[in-house]
Formats: structure tokens, sequence, C-alpha cells
């Protein structure tokens, strides 16, 4: 139990630290950048486990035009939304509006998978959650203290374009019955190529004079903050199921706002409310599906 316990706290810190070292880096490379560096370097242990499982097969080639979906939306735009976010945004903020994953999944798949009904809870949850949103953006502030709107519009359109990806997975992957781990292995490996052929890496090595940025990019953020991260919610969802793993989610937003708190970032109270009306609202849409 205590090792559980153990992974579950781990996986809330590997996600809710990844918001500050985006932060970090977005002072000397591009957003582009920084999805590079973070898939590139989760890719690898990700690869390195999927292969000594044997998880990998020649007959999941059929599948690559779904992969090759996953990678484009899922993996390499959906990191460059959160890290173009992010570099907008102080860095607790992004990581309050990224809690909302599980929203905008619950209104995608209400709107597009048959085998969802909604019920009071669910819609409840959703406009709570919602709510929470716009406290935390408090759009009635003076311009002056308003949040970047851009930063805003990015991270919660990468939230819904992840949150739409459950729809398309759910439709064309999981009957395939492919396990999990080959998946994400095949959609980071393939985005890993698209970012390397469009990506401007000029100015990339400018990182090297800044250490801390960059080992808070590739190891903070790709090999801890998304390989391991994967690996470690991928062996919770053996141990738990899909339901108490995903319940993870909601540590995110509470170690990014203590770790944007730790770093100098006004979190007030306004924040902290907002974060936990989100996460009230997550939690009420999750006990309405489980019901």
């Amino acid at each position: 139990m205590w090792l559980t316990t153990l992974m579950f706290g781990a996986l809330g810190v590997c996600w809710g630290s990844n918001f500050i070292y985006m932060k970090l880096a977005a002072d000397f490379i591009s957003p582009a950048q920084m999805t590079l560096l973070r898939v590139g370097c989760g890719f690898v242990p990700l690869a390195l486990v999927a292969w000594q499982r044997g998880v990998l097969r020649l007959d999941q080639w059929r599948l690559l035009p779904h992969f090759l979906v996953m990678a484009l939306l899922a993996t390499a735009f959906y990191y460059f939304a959160i890290a173009k976010g992010t570099a907008l945004l102080p860095s607790a903020v992004a990581g309050v509006l990224g809690g909302t994953i599980a929203l905008f999944t619950t209104l995608a798949s209400l709107a597009l998978l048959r085998a969802e009904r909604p019920n009071a809870a669910m819609v409840a949850g959703v406009l709570l959650g919602f709510l929470g949103v716009v406290l935390l953006i408090a759009p009635w502030q003076a311009a002056g203290l308003a949040l970047d709107g851009h930063g805003v519009l990015w991270m919660l359109g990468a939230a819904a374009l992840f949150g739409g990806s459950y729809v398309y997975v759910s439709r064309y992957l999981a009957p395939h019955g492919l396990p999990p781990l080959a998946l994400v292995t095949w959609q980071m490996g393939l985005a890993l190529l698209a970012l390397l052929l469009v990506t401007d890496t000029s100015g990339l090595a400018a990182l090297w004079q800044h250490p801390r940025a960059l080992a808070g990019v590739t190891i903070g953020l790709g090999v801890l903050g998304t390989g391991m991260a994967f690996l470690l919610y991928y062996a919770l969802l053996e141990r738990l199921g899909a339901v108490a793993s995903a319940a993870a989610t909601y540590l995110t937003p509470a170690v990014a706002l203590a770790i944007g708190w730790a770093n100098g970032e006004a979190v007030g109270l306004r924040e902290v409310a907002a974060a936990g009306v989100i996460l009230l609202g997550v939690a009420v849409v999750q006990a309405g599906r489980r019901t």
C-alpha cells in the first residue's frame, strides 16, 4: 500500500511541476523547441520499457494513420499549446487551467459517444468546473491586473484538444485492444519525427548556457514529467483501475500552485479558491460517471 501511495504522490508531483519547468525555459527557447525537447526526452524511457515488455508488434502498423492523428494532435500540438500558454501566464495559473482536461473530456464524450449518457451530477460538475475557470480568469479585473487572454485560450484549447482525443481513442483504437503503453510509445515516437521535421532548432544551443533551464526542460519536463509520468500512470492503472488512477490529476493544480508560490508568483485566495472549485467540479463529474 505504501508503494502505491508513493507512486500516486510522485505522479502528482511530476505532472504539477511541469509548468514551472516550461516557465524557466520560456525565456531562452521557443515553445516549439521546448516541445521538441520534451517529446524527445520523454520518448526514451517509454521506448525502452515498451521494448522490454514486448508490447510493440509489427501488426500494429495497420493502425499507423490513427497513431499519426494522436501524435500530431494529442501530443505535438497539445504540448506546443501548453508550452505557449505557460509562457504567457504564471506557472501556477497554467497548472490550474491544465486541470480542466477532465471537464473537456466529459463534454466531448457526452457529445460524441453514444454510450455516454449525461446525468445531473455530470452536468453539475462540468458547470461547477467552468465556474472555477471564470473565477480564476476574473474578467471583471482592471486591464492591468487581468491575465493574458491569449495564454488562457492556449491552455483551454490544449485541454479541449486533449479531452477530445479521448473520444478518438475510444472510437478508433480501443476496439483493437492495444496496450496503452504501446499507443503512447507510437504517438510519442511519431510526434518526435514530425517535430524534428518542422522545428527551427537555431539558437537551441544557447540553452547550454543556462543549466537550470536545460535540466528543467530535459530531465524535469521530458524524462520525469512526460516519460516517467506515463509509466507511473500505467502502473497505477494496473493496480487501482482507471477511476482511482485519474484522481492523481487532482494533485496537479495543487502542486503547480505551491511551486509557483515558492518561486515568487502571486498566489492569493482567488487562485486557491478557483483551483478548489475546478477540482470539486472534476470530482463531481467522476462521481456522476461512476453512477
